[in-house]
């Protein structure tokens, strides 16, 4: 099953993470990758640079970011594993580099994050099975687009 894993934080850190944290990030998505367990992941740019497009009542808006959220969303990663709770260990995995090569990081009175893994569930539309992108429906949808 795929999992797709984010990462919000209360603010961006001033400075930047320690060399030793990307290394051991680079390190620990190696692995993953190797495992057969990550197929993607990537920082994001910050809702500054992001549009969001909404449908509501059928009418569409656009709004150009910033938005007012009091967290940033600012990574993903997904995985492909064979159950919740190996999702959840690559998971903890991740955050626990945080925490203990970052100083402050997820402390009282540090920066405050949140990861969330949630699973996916399979539409049966793929562009392998259909030839094209799925579409969503419904009544209300919405989305951000941010550029990679």
């Amino acid at each position: 099953m795929r999992y797709l894993v984010t990462l919000k934080v209360a603010a961006q850190p001033d400075e930047p993470p320690p060399a030793d944290l990307i290394e051991a990030i680079f390190r620990l998505g190696q692995e993953a990758t190797e495992a057969g367990a990550l197929l993607d992941n990537s920082g994001l740019a910050p809702s500054s640079e992001g549009v969001r497009v909404e449908v509501s009542g059928g009418r569409l808006t656009v709004s150009d970011g910033p938005f007012a959220e009091s967290r940033e969303l600012i990574s993903y990663a997904l995985y492909e594993v064979r159950s919740k709770e190996e999702a959840v260990e690559w998971t903890s995995r991740f955050v626990r580099l945080h925490r203990d090569l970052w100083p402050g990081w997820g402390r009282p009175g540090g920066r405050a994050a949140t990861v969330r893994t949630r699973g996916l569930r399979p539409t049966g539309l793929t562009r392998r099975s259909t030839g094209r992108r799925p579409r969503t429906r419904g009544p209300a949808a919405g989305c951000c687009i941010q550029e990679a």
